[in-house]
């Protein structure tokens, strides 16, 4: 990589050399041992050669410290020519049995192994690049890694496999060379589409191939580096290679946890580092890629993935079972997801004639129906090519969950997705994606919701409540199928075309659900822009303005919902005066995205902690689009958005994309002066709030929901200011019955109030039985709580620490941990895994800091 690089920075490095060489495929064979909290295996990537091919494929081995880079020595390689008939299809080329208590890493308790050192039998020697050996000629494949154990690389025999000669122009196979290898992975990448089924099943018994060689590599800190003795540019490297490895019980990329019910399970989420913690990968969301995994547990738990088939279980032997999922569309591999537990599938007591309907309109005859030629992506089996799709509005769905949220998935989530997915389709058209798992994830998930191909995890907040939180919700992850997955940034700086879109189609979609009249629909989206502005103001009141301009948002992650609980530390420094934030460094506009020459790159702040807790990107998205909708008019917005989609699905984008097809696809009378140039200056590269959207709010008049809230603030404030005793003539304050949206507006603006005495706070509670609300409004009554010291309601805070947003909350409370110099420092330091049980702790330490 050309750019050194400093582990201990909040800098994401982006390792993989995807200019030179490409994953086509990725084949997963996994096992999943929660008892040692490892995911071991085996991996197999089918590339393609990039398109430099020049001199600056032979790059020299490099490390951080310009040391001479050492390499594992393989063993050599003694079958140029393998017999093909001693091939079985039976053969597994993975021999980790954790089932069966196979083979496994012994090299240290923690899952961590030196991979300069001799582990599986495979001999190890020190090698130099520098020694003269070819090594600094030798093309050096990288990839994005971490926190992962590398215990084998190795070329795949792929001309080993019975009948691979038909992906030859050779009849018979007699004379196997590296050139004839890579040929037949270059045959068997560029299958066209309507041969999907025996493009999978050839990777299958590819991937199964014996090896024909042990491959140089080494790790570092972000990478796997590999290499092939002799193969001087990517053309002449291995294009089928398997990588032996495990991850690590400390992976960040996997999260082992219990679930409700207190049963053990695993799962994959948005964090910064994406999924190089659970397999070797490129990362760059330009190396678009399909998979398939096979993926064993025992029998107990169930295995989600995304994956297009709803898979089953197969059972392989006794207490063991083994789940097979794929891909057929190309995506990012930070999109890959997935989440094994003791999952009990949700069905509703009920099915209506309209859900059969839907799960019976894409036969397999249909499924395979294609139009070739018509999208601008990359050859793939498109649905928005399959007449079939492009008319179900609903698309089959499970709902998963632990058996003790049963009874409140059956009573919000699982009535609200059929409704939530018509709608989307009545707005966007043909859903991108077969079907659709939906999984309550454990109580240390910490967002509200997260949407990957075929899955969306959902906070058991959501659960809570009545049904608007978890409609909402599901509507702003559904609302990813389009933007986020099926049409991706391609550039990370450029969150807001994910996150910004689902925002905006969060409230669209939710009122078509809720088959609201036009007029209740509006006031309850001004409502929603209400709670958002004041929200924006609140984020560039407190936070450093180089991180409020869009394009320079460099957060690599994982399709993640808005975090409902936008930074309560810029909250609690403006409510309570606290101290101000640290100040972050300037992000460098002039490295920002930057890419060298290899493909590698470096995503500035992308592992800084509070840039998570940042909404920049869904606000201010959400408002642009609010914007050019209302220059539009609704009509001509929305019919241009299922043009845009049509056109974009499958592929990469930038933000001039989308504005350019914009306003070249409206009348130049209603362009109202809009051009790219200006809406970039106002919207995209500007810190602090457009002038556009301030002039807006300054001459827009208040909703009349907001207006009713407005109402009620005023009565509590005049009950808040009567003396303990009252008169006897005077007339007790009546309240009216608010929304949980006008809630949160409420309790915002009470939480503006100097003081709230214990009895107000107390009717308050009472009045709207806030601790039976949803999670949204909860949050800020313990907000309240706490600010006004009301003992009473402790319990609550801990309630709410326990059951909603825990990890996320807990990094919170920290800040009023602080304060107390009684406050046991390990509290502040605990991994997620432990703050259930921390939480009664944390509420010890509140007397002590109220008294402060």
């Amino acid at each position: 990589m050309d750019t050194k690089l400093d582990p201990s920075r909040d800098d994401l490095p982006l390792m993989a050399n995807t200019s030179h060489i490409l994953v086509k495929h990725y084949v997963l064979d996994l096992d999943v041992d929660f008892e040692s909290q490892i995911i071991e295996g085996t991996i197999v990537l089918f590339f393609e050669s990039g398109k430099k091919q020049s001199g600056s494929t032979k790059e020299p081995c490099r490390s951080e410290s310009n040391e001479a880079c050492r390499f594992r020595m393989p063993e050599p390689c003694h079958s140029p020519v393998t017999d093909t008939r001693t091939f079985s299809s039976k053969t597994r080329s993975n021999d980790f049995t954790i089932c069966g208590k196979g083979e496994k890493d012994t090299s240290g308790k923690d899952g961590n192994h030196d991979n300069r050192e001799q582990a599986s039998g495979i001999s190890s020697s020190k090698y130099c690049c520098d020694t003269g050996n070819h090594g600094s000629e030798d093309f050096l494949l990288v990839l994005d890694c971490c926190d992962l154990s590398v215990l084998k690389v190795e070329e795949v025999d792929v001309a080993a496999v019975p009948g691979i000669e038909k992906l030859t122009r050779s009849p018979k196979l007699t004379v196997v060379s590296e050139e004839l290898r890579n040929q037949i992975v270059c045959e068997l990448v560029t299958l066209p589409a309507d041969r999907w089924r025996e493009q999978l099943d050839y990777y299958a018994r590819c991937s199964q191939a014996p090896g024909c060689g042990e491959l140089l590599f080494d790790t570092d800190t972000w990478s796997l580096q590999i290499r092939k003795t002799g193969a001087q540019t990517a053309t002449d490297f291995p294009h089928a290679i398997r990588i032996r490895y495990s991850t690590k019980p400390q992976g960040r990329s996997v999260t082992w946890t219990s679930d409700q019910s207190g049963r053990p399970c695993v799962y994959t989420m948005g964090s910064p580092i994406n999924n190089r913690a659970l397999f070797p990968c490129q990362e760059p969301p330009v190396a678009m890629s399909t998979w398939q995994a096979t993926v064993r547990a025992a029998a107990s738990f169930v295995v989600l993935m995304s994956g297009e088939n709803s898979a089953k279980p197969t059972q392989l032997r006794e207490g063991c079972s083994s789940w097979h999922y794929y891909v057929t569309m190309p995506m990012p591999a930070s999109t890959f997801t997935i989440a094994v537990g003791s999952w009990t599938e949700m069905k509703p007591e009920t099915c209506s004639s309209n859900d059969l309907a839907a799960e019976r309109s894409l036969s397999p005859s249909e499924a395979d129906f294609r139009y070739v030629g018509i999208c601008g992506h990359m050859e793939y089996p498109c649905r928005f090519q399959n007449p079939s799709a492009t008319i179900q509005e609903i698309i089959p769905h499970r709902v998963f969950a632990p058996l003790c949220l049963k009874g409140a998935c059956q009573e919000t989530l699982l009535q609200l997705v059929p409704p939530c997915l018509s709608a989307a389709h009545r707005v966007l058209g043909t859903h991108p994606f077969s079907r659709l798992d939906i999984l309550i994830v454990p109580g240390n998930f910490p967002s509200l919701g997260m949407a990957s191909p075929h899955i969306i995890f959902l906070s058991q907040s959501v659960l809570t409540g009545n049904s608007h939180l978890c409609g909402t919700r599901l509507c702003h992850e559904v609302a990813h199928a389009w933007f986020g997955l099926a049409i991706g940034a391609r550039d990370w700086t450029e969150e807001w075309l994910s996150e910004g879109f689902a925002t905006h189609l969060e409230d669209v979609f939710w009122a078509k659900a809720q088959q609201l009249d036009p007029h209740e629909a509006q006031e309850q989206q001004e409502l929603k822009a209400c709670l958002r502005w004041c929200r924006l103001q609140d984020e560039v009141r407190n936070s450093p303005e180089e991180m409020q301009v869009l394009r320079n948002l460099l957060v690599p992650c994982l399709v993640s919902a808005g975090i409902m609980y936008w930074n309560i530390q810029q909250r609690l420094n403006q409510r309570f005066w606290l101290g101000s934030l640290n100040t972050l460094q300037r992000p460098n506009k002039e490295k920002t995205g930057h890419v060298s020459d290899s493909g590698s790159s470096v995503v500035k702040h992308g592992l800084n902690p509070e840039k998570v807790f940042m909404q920049v990107h869904y606000l201010k998205g959400y408002f642009l689009l609010r914007f050019l909708a209302q220059r539009l008019g609704d009509d001509t917005y929305f019919a241009f958005l299922r043009k845009f989609v049509h056109t974009f699905h499958g592929q990469l984008i930038l933000s001039q994309d989308f504005l350019q097809m914009l306003l070249e696809n409206i009348p130049e009378e209603k362009r109202l002066e809009l051009s790219v140039e200006n809406i970039f200056r106002d919207w995209l590269e500007s810190s602090g709030i457009p002038q556009p959207l301030q002039r807006e709010r300054q001459a827009g008049a208040e909703c009349g929901l907001a207006r009713q809230v407005s109402v009620e603030v005023e009565k509590w404030i005049r009950m808040n200011r009567r003396p303990r005793k009252r008169k006897r003539r005077e007339t007790e304050e009546v309240f009216e019955k608010l929304l949980p949206d006008q809630l949160v507006l409420l309790l915002e603006h009470l939480l503006e109030q100097k003081t709230l005495n214990p009895r107000t706070l107390q009717s308050l509670e009472r009045a709207y039985r806030l601790t039976q609300q949803d999670a949204e409004v909860r949050h800020r009554w313990c907000e309240l709580i706490i600010k006004h010291k009301y003992t009473k309601a402790y319990k609550d805070v801990e309630r709410f620490l326990q059951e909603d947003q825990v990890s996320f909350i807990f990094q919170q409370m920290g800040i009023l941990l602080m304060l107390s110099p009684d406050c046991p420092v390990h509290l502040l330091t605990q991994g997620p895994r432990s703050l259930t049980s921390s939480s009664s702790q944390i509420l010890k330490h509140f007397p002590k800091i109220f008294k402060k």
